[in-house]
Protein backbone atom coordinates (compact mmCIF):
# COMPACT_ATOMS: atom_id res chain seq x y z
CA UNK A 1 0.00 0.00 0.00
CA UNK A 2 2.83 2.28 0.91
CA UNK A 3 4.37 1.66 -2.26
CA UNK A 4 1.59 2.78 -4.28
CA UNK A 5 1.04 5.27 -2.69
CA UNK A 6 4.74 6.70 -3.40
CA UNK A 7 4.10 6.17 -6.90
CA UNK A 8 0.70 8.39 -6.98
CA UNK A 9 2.57 11.50 -5.54
CA UNK A 10 5.40 10.59 -8.37
CA UNK A 11 2.90 10.66 -10.99
CA UNK A 12 0.85 13.96 -9.31
CA UNK A 13 4.64 15.41 -9.05
CA UNK A 14 5.71 14.15 -13.07
CA UNK A 15 1.83 15.99 -13.48
CA UNK A 16 2.90 19.27 -11.76
CA UNK A 17 6.41 19.88 -13.63
CA UNK A 18 4.42 19.43 -16.82
CA UNK A 19 2.24 21.75 -16.39
CA UNK A 20 4.73 24.88 -15.48
CA UNK A 21 6.49 23.88 -18.24
CA UNK A 22 3.67 24.20 -20.17
CA UNK A 23 2.98 27.63 -17.87
CA UNK A 24 6.07 29.24 -18.90
CA UNK A 25 5.17 29.59 -22.59
CA UNK A 26 1.63 30.60 -21.93
CA UNK A 27 1.41 33.66 -19.77
CA UNK A 28 -0.61 34.67 -16.94
CA UNK A 29 -1.30 30.26 -16.40
CA UNK A 30 0.76 30.24 -13.26
CA UNK A 31 0.56 32.57 -10.10
CA UNK A 32 3.36 35.35 -10.44
CA UNK A 33 4.66 33.96 -6.82
CA UNK A 34 5.04 30.65 -7.87
CA UNK A 35 8.20 28.35 -6.78
CA UNK A 36 8.80 25.65 -9.00
CA UNK A 37 12.07 24.67 -6.85
CA UNK A 38 10.02 24.89 -3.56
CA UNK A 39 7.50 22.77 -5.16
CA UNK A 40 9.81 20.18 -6.51
CA UNK A 41 11.65 19.89 -3.34
CA UNK A 42 8.48 19.49 -1.44
CA UNK A 43 7.29 16.13 -3.20
CA UNK A 44 11.08 15.21 -3.22
CA UNK A 45 10.77 15.16 0.24
CA UNK A 46 7.65 13.66 0.37
CA UNK A 47 8.10 11.46 -2.20
CA UNK A 48 11.77 10.12 -0.32
CA UNK A 49 9.55 9.65 3.00
CA UNK A 50 7.07 7.80 1.81
CA UNK A 51 9.45 5.59 -0.10
CA UNK A 52 11.79 5.26 3.16
CA UNK A 53 8.97 4.35 4.82
CA UNK A 54 7.68 1.84 2.56
CA UNK A 55 11.34 0.40 2.22
CA UNK A 56 11.74 -0.03 5.78
CA UNK A 57 8.17 -2.25 6.03
CA UNK A 58 9.57 -4.44 3.11
CA UNK A 59 13.07 -4.83 5.19
CA UNK A 60 10.79 -5.31 8.04
CA UNK A 61 8.88 -7.71 6.50
CA UNK A 62 11.02 -9.46 4.82
CA UNK A 63 13.50 -9.75 8.07
CA UNK A 64 10.28 -11.63 9.69
CA UNK A 65 9.91 -13.74 6.80
CA UNK A 66 13.45 -14.29 6.44
CA UNK A 67 13.45 -14.92 10.70
CA UNK A 68 10.35 -17.13 10.42
CA UNK A 69 12.05 -18.86 7.06
CA UNK A 70 15.44 -19.56 9.52
CA UNK A 71 13.26 -20.67 12.66
CA UNK A 72 11.25 -23.25 10.98
CA UNK A 73 14.69 -24.41 9.00
CA UNK A 74 16.23 -24.66 11.95
CA UNK A 75 13.40 -26.77 13.71
CA UNK A 76 13.46 -29.26 11.12
CA UNK A 77 17.22 -29.80 11.32
CA UNK A 78 17.25 -29.74 14.64
CA UNK A 79 14.40 -32.70 14.32
CA UNK A 80 16.19 -34.54 11.17
CA UNK A 81 19.73 -34.06 13.42
CA UNK A 82 18.11 -35.32 16.02
CA UNK A 83 16.88 -38.26 14.33
CA UNK A 84 20.25 -39.05 12.48
CA UNK A 85 22.24 -38.96 15.88
CA UNK A 86 19.95 -40.22 18.48
CA UNK A 87 20.93 -44.29 16.73
CA UNK A 88 24.76 -43.04 17.13
CA UNK A 89 24.06 -41.82 20.11
CA UNK A 90 22.85 -44.99 21.52
CA UNK A 91 25.95 -47.05 19.76
CA UNK A 92 28.30 -45.07 21.47
CA UNK A 93 26.48 -45.88 24.56
CA UNK A 94 26.37 -49.14 23.60
CA UNK A 95 30.03 -48.97 22.69
CA UNK A 96 30.89 -47.07 26.00
CA UNK A 97 29.24 -50.35 28.26
CA UNK A 98 31.35 -52.51 26.02
CA UNK A 99 34.38 -50.77 26.26
CA UNK A 100 33.75 -50.57 30.23
CA UNK A 101 33.04 -54.17 30.61
CA UNK A 102 36.23 -55.10 28.46
CA UNK A 103 38.03 -53.25 31.00
CA UNK A 104 36.63 -54.58 33.37
CA UNK A 105 37.06 -58.44 31.90
CA UNK A 106 40.71 -57.61 31.12
CA UNK A 107 41.73 -56.18 34.73
CA UNK A 108 39.77 -59.44 36.12
CA UNK A 109 42.09 -61.60 33.48
CA UNK A 110 45.47 -59.48 33.86
CA UNK A 111 44.71 -61.29 37.73
CA UNK A 112 43.62 -63.94 37.11
CA UNK A 113 46.47 -64.34 34.81
CA UNK A 114 48.97 -63.19 37.02
CA UNK A 115 47.72 -65.42 39.37
CA UNK A 116 47.85 -68.23 36.90
CA UNK A 117 51.53 -67.02 36.00
CA UNK A 118 52.67 -67.42 39.29
CA UNK A 119 51.19 -70.90 39.74
CA UNK A 120 52.90 -72.42 36.57
CA UNK A 121 56.24 -70.67 37.93
CA UNK A 122 55.42 -72.76 41.69
CA UNK A 123 54.45 -75.43 39.29
CA UNK A 124 57.58 -75.61 37.34
CA UNK A 125 60.01 -75.08 40.14
CA UNK A 126 58.27 -78.38 42.28
CA UNK A 127 58.31 -80.23 38.69
CA UNK A 128 62.11 -79.36 38.79
CA UNK A 129 62.50 -80.30 42.23
CA UNK A 130 60.39 -83.37 41.74
CA UNK A 131 62.55 -84.07 38.67
CA UNK A 132 65.88 -83.42 40.42
CA UNK A 133 64.25 -85.91 43.31
CA UNK A 134 63.49 -88.77 40.83
CA UNK A 135 67.18 -88.70 39.12
CA UNK A 136 67.84 -90.34 42.69
CA UNK A 137 66.89 -93.76 42.60
CA UNK A 138 66.17 -94.00 46.79
CA UNK A 139 63.96 -90.77 46.12
CA UNK A 140 62.46 -92.49 42.88
CA UNK A 141 61.57 -95.86 44.78
CA UNK A 142 60.50 -93.80 47.75
CA UNK A 143 58.37 -91.89 46.26
CA UNK A 144 56.93 -94.74 44.32
CA UNK A 145 55.80 -96.43 47.34
CA UNK A 146 54.32 -93.38 48.54
CA UNK A 147 52.19 -93.48 44.91
CA UNK A 148 51.11 -96.75 45.27
CA UNK A 149 50.00 -96.23 49.14
CA UNK A 150 47.82 -93.19 48.37
CA UNK A 151 46.21 -95.44 45.50
CA UNK A 152 45.38 -98.25 48.09
CA UNK A 153 44.46 -95.92 50.42
CA UNK A 154 42.14 -94.38 47.92
CA UNK A 155 40.05 -97.69 46.85
CA UNK A 156 39.57 -98.45 51.08
CA UNK A 157 42.41 -101.32 51.22
CA UNK A 158 43.35 -100.10 54.82
CA UNK A 159 47.02 -101.22 55.56
CA UNK A 160 45.56 -103.11 59.06
CA UNK A 161 43.45 -105.43 57.40
CA UNK A 162 43.71 -105.82 53.33
CA UNK A 163 46.90 -105.32 52.74
CA UNK A 164 50.62 -105.77 53.76
CA UNK A 165 53.33 -103.53 52.81
CA UNK A 166 57.48 -104.46 52.31
CA UNK A 167 56.60 -108.29 53.19
CA UNK A 168 59.81 -110.50 53.00
CA UNK A 169 59.10 -113.96 51.51
CA UNK A 170 61.70 -116.78 50.69
CA UNK A 171 61.09 -119.56 48.31
CA UNK A 172 63.65 -121.69 45.86
CA UNK A 173 66.61 -120.47 47.58
CA UNK A 174 65.66 -117.16 47.56
CA UNK A 175 64.09 -113.95 49.41
CA UNK A 176 61.97 -111.58 47.84
CA UNK A 177 60.67 -107.83 49.15
CA UNK A 178 57.56 -107.12 46.84
CA UNK A 179 56.39 -103.33 47.44
CA UNK A 180 53.22 -104.62 48.62
CA UNK A 181 50.92 -107.92 49.00
CA UNK A 182 47.29 -107.51 48.98
CA UNK A 183 44.75 -109.81 50.21
CA UNK A 184 41.74 -111.30 48.67
CA UNK A 185 38.63 -112.60 50.09
CA UNK A 186 39.76 -116.13 49.11
CA UNK A 187 42.89 -116.10 51.73
CA UNK A 188 45.18 -115.66 48.44
CA UNK A 189 47.15 -112.58 47.75
CA UNK A 190 48.49 -110.52 44.90
CA UNK A 191 51.83 -109.05 44.30
CA UNK A 192 52.57 -105.45 43.32
CA UNK A 193 55.97 -104.01 42.80
CA UNK A 194 56.41 -100.34 42.71
CA UNK A 195 59.97 -99.97 41.42
CA UNK A 196 60.07 -98.41 38.17
CA UNK A 197 63.20 -97.56 35.97
CA UNK A 198 62.66 -94.13 34.44
CA UNK A 199 66.34 -93.19 33.68
CA UNK A 200 65.71 -92.82 29.70
CA UNK A 201 62.00 -90.95 30.59
CA UNK A 202 63.84 -88.31 32.88
CA UNK A 203 66.52 -87.62 29.80
CA UNK A 204 63.47 -87.38 27.40
CA UNK A 205 62.14 -85.10 28.91
CA UNK A 206 65.10 -82.86 29.34
CA UNK A 207 65.96 -83.09 25.52
CA UNK A 208 64.90 -80.38 22.83
CA UNK A 209 65.98 -82.97 19.89
CA UNK A 210 62.76 -84.51 18.39
CA UNK A 211 64.94 -87.68 17.60
CA UNK A 212 66.91 -87.77 20.56
CA UNK A 213 63.70 -88.07 22.46
CA UNK A 214 62.08 -90.76 20.52
CA UNK A 215 65.14 -92.65 21.12
CA UNK A 216 65.06 -91.96 24.91
CA UNK A 217 61.82 -93.23 24.70
CA UNK A 218 62.13 -96.26 23.04
CA UNK A 219 65.03 -97.04 25.54
CA UNK A 220 62.41 -96.14 28.07
CA UNK A 221 60.08 -99.11 26.87
CA UNK A 222 62.60 -101.23 26.67
CA UNK A 223 63.64 -100.41 30.13
CA UNK A 224 59.94 -101.28 31.37
CA UNK A 225 60.11 -104.75 29.40
CA UNK A 226 63.56 -105.56 30.54
CA UNK A 227 61.96 -104.70 34.59
CA UNK A 228 58.86 -106.89 33.60
CA UNK A 229 60.91 -109.88 32.86
CA UNK A 230 62.75 -109.35 35.87
CA UNK A 231 59.32 -109.76 37.94
CA UNK A 232 58.24 -112.53 36.27
CA UNK A 233 62.02 -114.05 36.87
CA UNK A 234 61.06 -113.79 40.87
CA UNK A 235 58.17 -116.35 40.78
CA UNK A 236 56.33 -114.93 43.35
CA UNK A 237 53.06 -117.26 42.35
CA UNK A 238 55.65 -120.16 43.91
CA UNK A 239 56.04 -118.03 47.24
CA UNK A 240 52.44 -117.26 48.38
CA UNK A 241 50.09 -120.14 48.57
CA UNK A 242 46.89 -119.45 46.65
CA UNK A 243 48.40 -116.50 44.39
CA UNK A 244 47.43 -115.73 41.32
CA UNK A 245 50.14 -116.67 38.63
CA UNK A 246 50.84 -113.40 37.98
CA UNK A 247 52.54 -110.06 39.17
CA UNK A 248 51.71 -106.77 39.20
CA UNK A 249 53.85 -104.02 37.58
CA UNK A 250 53.04 -100.59 39.29
CA UNK A 251 53.60 -97.73 36.84
CA UNK A 252 53.45 -94.32 39.34
CA UNK A 253 52.76 -91.73 36.70
CA UNK A 254 50.57 -91.99 33.88
CA UNK A 255 52.18 -90.20 31.21
CA UNK A 256 55.70 -93.11 32.17
CA UNK A 257 53.24 -95.75 30.98
CA UNK A 258 51.43 -93.36 28.01
CA UNK A 259 54.93 -92.55 26.53
CA UNK A 260 56.78 -95.70 26.41
CA UNK A 261 53.14 -97.46 24.95
CA UNK A 262 53.55 -94.69 22.05
CA UNK A 263 57.53 -95.99 21.51
CA UNK A 264 56.79 -100.11 21.75
CA UNK A 265 53.03 -100.68 21.03
CA UNK A 266 53.64 -104.06 22.15
CA UNK A 267 55.04 -103.99 25.59
CA UNK A 268 51.33 -104.69 27.47
CA UNK A 269 51.24 -107.82 25.50
CA UNK A 270 55.13 -108.96 25.97
CA UNK A 271 54.61 -108.28 29.91
CA UNK A 272 51.15 -110.48 30.35
CA UNK A 273 53.14 -113.17 28.24
CA UNK A 274 55.37 -112.70 31.23
CA UNK A 275 52.75 -113.10 33.49
CA UNK A 276 53.17 -109.65 34.70
CA UNK A 277 50.60 -107.07 34.17
CA UNK A 278 51.59 -103.52 33.78
CA UNK A 279 48.76 -101.13 35.86
CA UNK A 280 49.31 -97.12 35.95
CA UNK A 281 47.59 -95.46 38.96
CA UNK A 282 44.10 -95.37 37.32
CA UNK A 283 44.17 -99.05 35.99
CA UNK A 284 45.54 -100.38 39.71
CA UNK A 285 42.75 -97.77 41.28
CA UNK A 286 40.25 -99.73 39.23
CA UNK A 287 41.46 -103.48 40.15
CA UNK A 288 41.40 -102.44 43.88
CA UNK A 289 38.20 -101.09 44.03
CA UNK A 290 37.20 -104.04 42.48
CA UNK A 291 38.87 -106.29 45.18
CA UNK A 292 37.44 -103.72 47.99
CA UNK A 293 33.92 -104.53 46.45
CA UNK A 294 35.19 -108.47 46.56
CA UNK A 295 36.22 -108.15 50.52
CA UNK A 296 32.81 -106.81 51.25
CA UNK A 297 30.63 -109.15 49.73
CA UNK A 298 33.16 -111.88 51.77
CA UNK A 299 32.60 -109.89 54.79
CA UNK A 300 28.95 -109.64 54.77
CA UNK A 301 28.74 -113.26 53.50
CA UNK A 302 30.88 -114.56 56.13
CA UNK A 303 28.50 -112.29 58.86
CA UNK A 304 25.46 -113.25 57.45
CA UNK A 305 24.67 -116.23 60.06
CA UNK A 306 26.25 -113.26 62.72
CA UNK A 307 23.97 -110.28 61.67
CA UNK A 308 21.12 -113.24 61.83
CA UNK A 309 21.88 -114.34 65.56
CA UNK A 310 21.80 -110.66 66.18
CA UNK A 311 18.98 -109.78 64.29
CA UNK A 312 16.89 -112.95 66.82
CA UNK A 313 18.60 -111.40 69.88
CA UNK A 314 17.18 -107.81 69.13
CA UNK A 315 14.29 -108.55 68.50
CA UNK A 316 13.63 -110.36 71.50
CA UNK A 317 15.09 -107.42 73.36
CA UNK A 318 12.84 -105.64 72.06
CA UNK A 319 9.76 -107.92 72.96
CA UNK A 320 11.17 -107.46 76.55
CA UNK A 321 11.17 -104.04 76.03
CA UNK A 322 7.62 -103.91 74.59
CA UNK A 323 6.24 -106.00 78.22
CA UNK A 324 7.62 -103.38 80.41
CA UNK A 325 5.91 -100.84 78.33
CA UNK A 326 2.63 -102.56 78.36
CA UNK A 327 3.29 -103.20 82.41
CA UNK A 328 4.21 -99.70 82.80
CA UNK A 329 0.87 -98.34 80.90
CA UNK A 330 -1.52 -100.64 82.75
CA UNK A 331 0.14 -99.43 86.12
CA UNK A 332 -0.19 -95.90 84.96
CA UNK A 333 -4.05 -96.70 83.72
CA UNK A 334 -4.45 -98.25 87.69
CA UNK A 335 -3.10 -95.08 89.07
CA UNK A 336 -4.92 -93.00 87.07
CA UNK A 337 -7.85 -94.56 87.97
CA UNK A 338 -7.06 -94.59 92.10
CA UNK A 339 -6.47 -90.85 91.18
CA UNK A 340 -9.66 -89.83 89.97
CA UNK A 341 -11.49 -92.12 92.40
CA UNK A 342 -9.40 -89.88 95.35
CA UNK A 343 -10.51 -86.80 93.72
CA UNK A 344 -14.07 -87.57 93.29
CA UNK A 345 -13.73 -88.81 97.36
CA UNK A 346 -12.45 -85.69 98.24
CA UNK A 347 -14.63 -83.52 96.51
CA UNK A 348 -17.75 -85.26 97.85
CA UNK A 349 -16.81 -85.86 101.37
CA UNK A 350 -14.01 -83.72 102.20
CA UNK A 351 -14.29 -80.17 100.68
CA UNK A 352 -18.24 -80.36 101.39
CA UNK A 353 -16.88 -80.06 105.19
CA UNK A 354 -14.14 -78.22 104.97
CA UNK A 355 -16.53 -75.57 103.07
CA UNK A 356 -18.56 -75.17 106.08
CA UNK A 357 -15.58 -73.46 108.11
CA UNK A 358 -15.64 -70.76 105.67
CA UNK A 359 -18.67 -70.26 105.60
CA UNK A 360 -18.41 -69.95 110.09
CA UNK A 361 -15.74 -67.32 109.46
CA UNK A 362 -12.66 -69.66 110.58
CA UNK A 363 -11.26 -68.50 106.78
CA UNK A 364 -11.41 -66.43 104.10
CA UNK A 365 -9.40 -68.20 101.31
CA UNK A 366 -10.71 -70.08 98.84
CA UNK A 367 -9.37 -73.93 98.58
CA UNK A 368 -7.22 -75.27 95.60
CA UNK A 369 -10.10 -76.94 93.41
CA UNK A 370 -8.67 -80.39 92.01
CA UNK A 371 -10.35 -82.44 88.81
CA UNK A 372 -10.20 -85.57 87.37
CA UNK A 373 -7.39 -86.97 84.85
CA UNK A 374 -9.01 -87.45 81.41
CA UNK A 375 -6.26 -88.79 79.47
CA UNK A 376 -5.43 -92.45 79.55
CA UNK A 377 -2.15 -94.52 78.84
CA UNK A 378 -1.99 -95.08 74.67
CA UNK A 379 -2.09 -98.47 74.13
CA UNK A 380 0.53 -100.30 71.98
CA UNK A 381 -0.74 -101.49 68.88
CA UNK A 382 1.04 -103.86 67.21
CA UNK A 383 -0.43 -107.61 66.31
CA UNK A 384 3.21 -109.18 67.44
CA UNK A 385 2.94 -107.68 70.85
CA UNK A 386 -1.03 -108.48 70.88
CA UNK A 387 -0.14 -111.84 70.07
CA UNK A 388 2.46 -112.59 73.00
CA UNK A 389 0.27 -111.12 75.56
CA UNK A 390 -2.63 -113.68 74.03
CA UNK A 391 -0.33 -116.48 74.74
Amino acid sequence: MEILVGLLIVVVLALVVLLVRKGDGVAGLAPANFDQTALIDAVRTAVDDRVGKATQIALENVNEQIDRTYQARSQTLKTETKSLLDPVTNQMNELRNVVASLQSNYSSTVGVTETISRQIESLNQTTSALQSALKSPSARGAWGEQQLRNVIELAGMLPYCDFYEQTTVSGNDKTQRPDAVIKLPNEGCVVIDSKTPLDAYLKAQETSDSASRQQLLAEHAKALAGHAKVLADKRYDEMFERSPEYVIMFIPGESFLADALRADGSLLEVAMRSRVLIASPVNLLALLLAVAKGWQAFQIAENAEKIASLGRELYERVETVLRSVDRTGRGLETAISAYNQMVGSIESRMLASLRKFKDMGVSSAELTEISNIDSAPRQIAAPEHDKELEE
